[in-house]
């Protein structure tokens, strides 16, 4: 049994091997949304790669923000921000609206802003047009930005907000004009706004690192902390 396993891992790798040869060479085409090294299409609906194809962006500003040009986010890219204090604003956007508007603009990592366009294009919206039969017109956020560790805690590790690469969203309102808050909303079980914002957090789960919310304690009852940390964790 374990020399079968052997044989079919290495024949499962040689295959793999012979496909990556073959597709990089040119030889044998595929759609981009298939080719793990084509660049990532916000437009596209998700697959496997997408993950994968997010996460390179973190180490290629350039593709990046070549990536967020080819969307509806109005954007303009930052100065890197060098700080001793842990708190550094590297491959940082501006970010003022999107298809939908934002309370106020914020600065965020160039991937965390495109994990928001995965998340607002392939889960919000088609969640607020599933139980409201509108789209979201608005999100009011809590921020982005701040040199703190976590739960501002004196001693511990730096939240991911200290680089701009974590959002925190309190509020969803829709386009005629119905705003739907986590700190009313979330405990109505059974109603559609309750719905709507669990069906918005396990969308986020697809695209964000972190997605707490508050099922996962106190300090986040209001909002939804979305980021693209080290951590996976989808509460």
């Amino acid at each position: 049994m374990a020399r079968f396993f052997l044989w079919t891992l290495l024949l499962l790798l040689i295959a793999v091997s012979a496909a990556v040869v073959l597709v990089r060479g040119g030889i044998v085409t595929v759609p981009d949304r298939y080719d793990p090294w084509a660049p990532l299409d916000l437009q596209a609906a998700p697959n496997l790669l997408t993950r994968l194809k997010l996460a390179r962006l973190d180490g290629d500003p350039g593709q990046c923000l070549a990536v967020l040009g080819g969307s509806r986010l109005r954007f303009t890219p930052a100065p890197d921000r060098e700080s001793p204090a842990g708190c550094a604003l590297l491959n940082t956007v501006r970010v003022t609206r999107s298809e939908l508007g934002f309370s106020s603009g914020f600065t965020a990592t160039c991937t965390l802003a495109a994990a928001w366009m995965l998340f607002e294009i392939h889960a919000l919206q088609p969640a607020a047009e599933r139980h409201f039969g509108q789209r979201i017109a608005r999100i009011r956020h809590l921020g982005t930005f701040a040199c703190r560790n976590v739960y501002g805690r004196t001693e511990g590790r730096r939240s991911e907000h200290a680089t701009a690469n974590a959002i925190d969203v309190a509020e969803f309102t829709l386009e005629d004009g119905t705003a739907i808050s986590l700190t009313r909303d979330w405990g109505r079980d059974g109603s559609k706004p309750a719905a709507f914002l669990r069906e918005v957090r396990d969308g986020a789960c697809r695209f964000f690192a972190v997605v707490l919310g508050p099922d996962y304690n106190r300090a986040h009852h209001d909002h939804f902390h979305l980021d693209m940390g080290g951590f996976r964790t989808c509460r």
